[in-house]
């Protein structure tokens, strides 16, 4: 049964105050017992309000079978209370200790090849295994029965970081199960998997094997309802954990997702978390990187149905796992902070408080580094929990978003399967093209699956979405026809949910409110072609191409070349007095001159939806974002740049020496500033 959602209101307006959360992963049990006044000192000195402890603690705190040490958690508990920081406390089960794989090999996983993995990392456990879920279990049992009403106890966390598979005889028991529970005989599997094909009949269910190692390709509905398993079956391990510790305890309960990760569908898990949370590491050398974490927060936030979320691991310098490791400098540290506040987060956190100096993460950054407090990145992360304590009006605001962006996993799933008219159509990648230009304008945006309700979105973008079921594609066919404005990317519903390629022309169910008709799917040579606009002018396509008919769609561009020389590339159908219907059939290249073009499609989209951003203008490497009465300006140049704000936003935030003066602003190279909303918008 799904609890309802607690949120973060207890945490955010505890006893200090409303406040944005502010804090990282502790692991006091890698350090002597001397250290932990010492960090919980500097952590309150810093701002710290939350911390994460216990994720991987489970050889300490049960170090044999049955045998629980929970006295050095006692303590830490008590240590971060009377410092008033509240505990995010975790059940461990992410890494089981070695001594349950000892006594129970059948709790470690298997790859796809057979090979059982070992102990001696993390994540190597089964989900089927029943001795992996008892103990597990047992474990988060016995730290709700003595934590369950500690007062430093704010927030549970469970798990890390979810996604792992296993190939093993047991959860090959489960999948046949739950193919039972899908579809109820063989003959509807079949069906469902197209298993006509390459002789691939099943006789019954206890035939079916997950997608081992295989000579040539799985059957790719075989491969998507593996994901559509796997992801059911870490979820059953969450609400396993979850039962037990709202059995025993009032916190909220949450788990820590991974931005686009294909490992768990976030839409299907999300009614169980209390609060959705995220870790997010951007790369701090890659230009494109504020737009694709902007972009991965606004799925965050749509994830939890607009509700204040918590991003709960970042990285405060360098992370270890790259080949080569740039830092973030402490400029980049402040705006990626203020990033996700600005797109709905309540909480701000780090892996880790204090840097590790032994294990495979010893060169991941902290807020605390090696070198001590007095250093450059620690007098960095101060200064921030004084800016972020500066931002307690936004805290259990929303950001209201009149445009929406529409994603699925099962589409991104279906769009990583092999033997595809191209491997370099890449779903993600398609949803930040058509996001970046709605941020760069400052438009707010949610990210929304295909089933959401769409009522409230004057526009709705469709980038990529390869597989979707006739009933959500009805729903996106309906925008135009109630006056709001439909954008729909290439190579969108292809396939059903079986993965079934739909017959006719294409998009199938979209054919009629865009007004085309497609024929045939194009990936282009290295060279692309050229595309001609009288109202765009001429661009290039890369990648993609599709030999279009338009019924009763006007064509904006066309093809100049690659065997489609004056067929329709990009077109538009007018619906009723206001609803409009895009379709884009190809991959506008956007590093030639003249090459924004898909920029301008989608915020002449956006003007005929009347939507827009918060200013009129925003310069040219200047990121905006506005969340309740603050707008957040975020200088991405390594120069300074003037901001017009006008009279709408001329208020400062005390203690973050905001000025505006004369309805300008002046931000630095690298440089933030929060100002308050003083007069109300025009109209």
């Amino acid at each position: 049964m799904t609890a309802p959602r607690r949120g973060l209101a207890g945490l955010t307006d505890g006893p200090y105050g409303r406040r944005v959360l502010y804090g990282g992963d502790y692991n006091p049990e890698q350090w002597p017992r001397e250290a932990w006044p010492e960090d919980v000192s500097l952590m309150r000195e810093a701002g710290i309000s939350l911390v994460t402890v216990g994720v991987f603690s489970w050889s300490v705190l049960e170090p044999e079978p049955g045998r629980y040490d929970l006295g050095w958690l006692d303590e830490v508990l008590d240590l971060l209370h009377g410092a008033g920081i509240a505990v995010d406390l975790a059940t461990p089960s992410a890494s089981p200790p070695p001594w349950l794989a000892a006594r129970h090999p059948e709790t470690s996983s298997v790859d796809s090849r057979g090979v059982r993995m070992s102990v001696g990392s993390r994540n190597h456990f089964c989900p089927s295994a029943p001795a992996y879920r008892d103990a597990a279990v047992r474990v988060a049992r016995a730290l709700v029965e003595r934590y369950g009403d500690h007062p430093a106890l704010a927030l549970w966390h469970v798990g890390n970081e979810y996604g792992q598979e296993c190939f093993c005889d047991l959860c090959a028991q489960e999948l046949r199960a739950w193919l039972v529970a899908r579809y109820g005989d063989v003959a509807a599997l079949n069906e469902a998997w197209g298993t006509a094909f390459w002789s691939q009949r099943y006789g019954s269910f206890d035939e079916v094997v997950p997608p081992r190692a295989v000579p040539y390709l799985h059957n790719p509905a075989q491969s998507v309802d593996w994901r559509r398993f796997t992801s059911d079956q870490l979820r059953t391990l969450f609400r396993e954990h979850a039962q037990v510790l709202r059995e025993g305890s009032t916190a909220p309960v949450t788990t820590n997702f991974m931005g686009f990760f294909g490992g768990v569908d976030q839409h299907s898990w999300a009614p169980d978390l209390d609060v959705v949370s995220d870790d997010h590491y951007g790369d701090p050398p890659d230009p494109t990187s504020p737009a694709r974490s902007a972009l991965t927060h606004d799925l965050t936030r749509g994830v939890g149905g607009g509700a204040p979320w918590l991003l709960l691991e970042q990285a405060a310098g360098a992370v270890n796992w790259r080949p080569h490791n740039v830092p973030k400098t402490t400029g980049q540290m402040l705006q990626d902070s203020l990033r996700a506040v600005a797109h709905g987060a309540d909480g701000i956190c780090y892996f880790q408080w204090r840097q590790s100096s032994a294990g495979a993460e010893a060169f991941h950054s902290a807020l605390l580094p090696h070198a001590g407090p007095d250093t450059h990145l620690h007098r960095a992360a101060r200064e921030q929990g004084r800016v972020l304590a500066a931002l307690g009006e936004v805290v259990g605001t929303g950001v209201p978003a009149r445009a929406a962006l529409v994603f699925d996993w099962p589409a991104l799933w279906a769009g990583e399967l092999p033997a595809r008219p191209s491997d370099r159509l890449r779903v993600v990648e398609q949803l930040e093209a058509y996001h970046r230009p709605l941020w760069r304008a400052g438009i707010a945006t949610d990210v929304v699956p295909s089933n959401a309700t769409l009522d409230a979105y004057d526009l709705v973008v469709v980038p990529a979405l390869p597989l979707v079921d006739d009933a959500a594609a009805a729903a996106v066919a309906r925008v135009p026809q109630r006056g709001g404005v439909l954008v729909v990317g290439p190579f969108s519903a292809v396939q059903d949910p079986t993965t079934r390629v739909r017959t006719g022309p294409f998009p199938g169910p979209w054919v009629d409110v865009l007004g085309i008709a497609g024929e045939e799917w194009r990936p282009l040579p290295e060279a692309g072609t050229s595309l001609l606009s009288e109202r765009y002018g001429d661009h290039a396509a890369r990648v993609w191409s599709e030999r279009l008919t338009a019924r009763d769609a006007q064509v904006l561009v066309t093809y100049g070349g690659a065997d489609l020389a004056g067929a329709p590339a990009v077109t538009r159908r007018l619906v009723g007095e206001r609803g409009q219907a895009w379709y884009v059939s190809t991959v506008p290249d956007p590093h030639l001159p003249g090459g924004d073009l898909l920029d301008r499609v989608v915020l002449d989209a956006a003007a005929a939806a009347g939507v827009r951003g918060p200013l009129a203008h925003v310069p040219d490497g200047v990121e905006v974002a506005q969340r309740g009465d603050l707008l957040f300006l975020l200088n991405l140049a390594g120069d300074e740049r003037e901001v017009d704000v006008g009279e709408t936003w001329s208020g400062e935030v005390e203690g973050l020496g905001t000025a505006v003066v004369a309805g300008r602003l002046r931000l630095p190279g690298g440089g933030a500033a929060v100002v308050r909303r003083t007069t109300s918008p025009p109209g």
